[in-house]
């Protein structure tokens, strides 16, 4: 699948959502390209600073509430892991063609 299609069906989706900010953008793009980054792995597992790195943020609780709201909203399953050794687990929804 072309790389564009994941962030092009992402702005698709949140198109009518009303829930969704400029924030969780930035977010989940990050998440994209650190996606990328890992060969495409799904899930990714990543720690808050390398993302918040990627997006440009300062805020962990920032980053903690949108990445929250994104999985709660369907964009993403996100499964903190609770140890500062292991990064927390993030899957990508994939779209069935």
């Amino acid at each position: 699948m072309d790389r564009l299609c994941y962030l092009s069906d992402f702005f698709e989706a949140i198109g009518t959502d009303a829930r969704i900010s400029i924030t969780h953008i930035g977010i989940y793009a990050a998440l994209l390209q650190y996606r990328v980054q890992n060969d495409f792995a799904n899930p990714i597992q990543a720690f808050s600073h390398e993302i918040l790195t990627i997006a440009k943020l300062s805020s962990a609780i920032t980053y903690h509430k949108c990445v929250r709201e994104l999985s709660e909203y369907g964009y993403i399953r996100y499964e903190p892991s609770f140890n500062k050794n292991k990064g927390s687990k993030i899957y990508f929804v994939e779209r069935s063609d």
